[in-house]
């Protein structure tokens, strides 16, 4: 067999080749640049040309064939454009589950079968397993604190039939040791961070290439609002009924607040010793206008950093963003009540099933455990599948639940079984 392994100069992929080397395979490795840009990156224009330098190194050390393949139009095509895309829309993008989806296992793959190889390996730390059937399933990785399925929830079997992942048994410290006893020149790389093949940015410069600025109002929302607010009391009191919910009950409890209906009345005070006619807000229970913005489309879900927001004794966190109205809501505290959701919604054409065999069926319910995020705990859910799309109704409320992000779904032995975008 002729596998071709996606060296990106990090240690996980490193380890993964030399592996693969050990165990009599025949080994090749590719390194793929997907990003020429630096606008908006934090580490400078030379960062690829060091990746591409150390993977050449580790494949010099492994002593196998190193090719190099630029596929930064795919790239810019099916997954930049698509977060901007995403981001105009106020939705959170994950780049990373896209990446991999349509690059890596898809124009990557198809370079790499080019190139004579049956398979693409990765550094990823996840395991796979083929059944009698001859279809594939992805589990989580053996170590519990690097589990990267996640990133794969969009494979499908096609791909995963082409797809090694030689390190998704072991454990980070386990592939450190593995690096520093064959000496290979990455054993010592800090592990990357940031948008994949971009690296860390400042996002709202890097949107900037496409998005426009536009200042609008930042709004802190009070406690008292939810107390008033209809249907955040609605939704509490079907919440405190539990099971079973109409379809329509379900399609509200996935329905955010809006917020829309917070307006603020300006009354005219003298200021100064001169006393100049001055505009000021009108004294509000519900919410205050507490600062400026530069564009609602920079902001997500749950942010904390980068609000420029102080004069409070706890953390302010984004509630809401309104991108037609160019307003970003607030709130004070990780427990705001604001933050927090017990249902969300994937629309019909978004939900995947990774072996479709799997896949519910219209009006049936299950139980997974489900994250929202990168490394977040498994929750424990229920799924309910209708005509509207896919309802996941959580045990516990969840933080954050963000437009855009991949929510994924799990079975108790470990099999990562699908996924779906968060629907606004």
């Amino acid at each position: 067999m002729k596998i071709c392994v996606g060296l990106s100069g990090g240690v996980d992929s490193s380890v993964a080749a030399l592996l693969l080397k050990q165990q009599g395979y025949d080994v090749f490795a590719m390194f793929m640049q997907n990003w020429h840009d630096t606008e908006g990156t934090l580490h400078g224009d030379c960062e690829w040309e060091e990746e591409r330098f150390v993977a050449e190194m580790v494949a010099r050390k492994i002593g196998i064939p190193f090719y190099f393949i630029d596929l930064s139009k795919q790239y810019r095509q099916r997954v930049v454009d698509y977060m901007f895309d995403e981001y105009a829309r106020g939705r959170t993008p994950n780049p990373d589950v896209l990446c991999n989806s349509e690059i890596k296992f898809d124009a990557f793959l198809q370079a790499a079968r080019r190139l004579g190889a049956d398979c693409v390996a990765t550094g990823h730390y996840c395991r796979k397993e083929t059944l009698p059937d001859g279809s594939c399933r992805i589990l989580e990785g053996t170590d519990p604190g690097k589990d990267q399925s996640y990133f794969l929830c969009q494979l499908s079997q096609e791909q995963l039939a082409a797809a090694l992942f030689p390190i998704g048994g072991l454990y980070k410290s386990d592939v450190r040791r593995i690096a520093r006893e064959a000496d290979l020149p990455s054993a010592e790389k800090k592990d990357s961070q940031g948008i994949c093949f971009v690296g860390k940015v400042d996002l709202p410069v890097f949107l900037q290439q496409k998005l426009q600025r536009v200042e609008g109002d930042v709004v802190e929302v009070f406690a008292p609002y939810y107390a008033d607010s209809a249907k955040y009391l609605r939704d509490s009191e079907l919440l405190s009924r539990g099971l079973p919910f109409s379809e329509e009950e379900l399609q509200a409890l996935a329905t955010p607040l809006d917020y829309k209906d917070i307006h603020f009345e300006t009354e005219t005070y003298r200021s100064g010793k001169h006393h100049v006619k001055k505009l000021r807000d009108k004294p509000n229970p519900w919410a205050r206008r507490i600062g400026r913005h530069e564009g609602a489309q920079f902001y997500t879900i749950g942010q904390r950093k980068g609000l420029g927001i102080g004069g409070h004794a706890n953390p302010v966190f984004v509630l809401a963003t309104d991108i037609e109205r160019n307003i970003i809501y607030v709130g004070e505290g990780e427990n705001h009540p604001g933050l927090l959701r017990s249902c969300l919604r994937i629309a019909p054409d978004e939900v995947h099933w990774i072996r479709p065999a799997e896949a519910m069926q219209p009006g049936e319910d299950r139980r997974y455990r489900v994250r929202i995020r990168y490394r977040q705990p498994l929750q424990d859910a229920t799924l309910l599948l209708r005509s509207s799309g896919l309802y996941i109704l959580f045990d516990k409320p969840q933080r954050s639940i963000t437009p855009g992000q991949f929510a994924v779904w799990y079975a108790p032995d470990g099999e990562m079984l699908g996924s779906g975008v968060i629907s606004l």
